[in-house]
């Protein structure tokens, strides 16, 4: 017999993703999840590639390769 008072709650919630996809599941978790990538959106399930640019970084990482990559192209000249 498991102990009466000691488990926590465990009801239907709503998960939301950014993408606007949205079901319903169960957990112990108060209110509702929103999630930034779901299975919807997700490269590994959906076959597509899709950058998800945090604060800049994919921008700053192309500004300055690119610069390297002309620094070169007037080395070789």
């Amino acid at each position: 017999m498991p102990k009466a008072g000691i488990h926590p709650k465990y009801d239907t919630i709503t998960v939301k993703c950014a993408c606007g996809t949205h079901f319903e599941t169960r957990s112990t978790h108060k209110g509702d999840i929103v999630l930034e990538i779901c299975s919807a959106c997700h490269p590994f399930f959906t076959g597509k590639q899709k950058l998800v640019d945090t604060a800049g970084r994919v921008e700053r990482f192309r500004r300055k390769f690119a610069k390297s990559d002309a620094g070169k192209a007037e080395a070789a000249k």
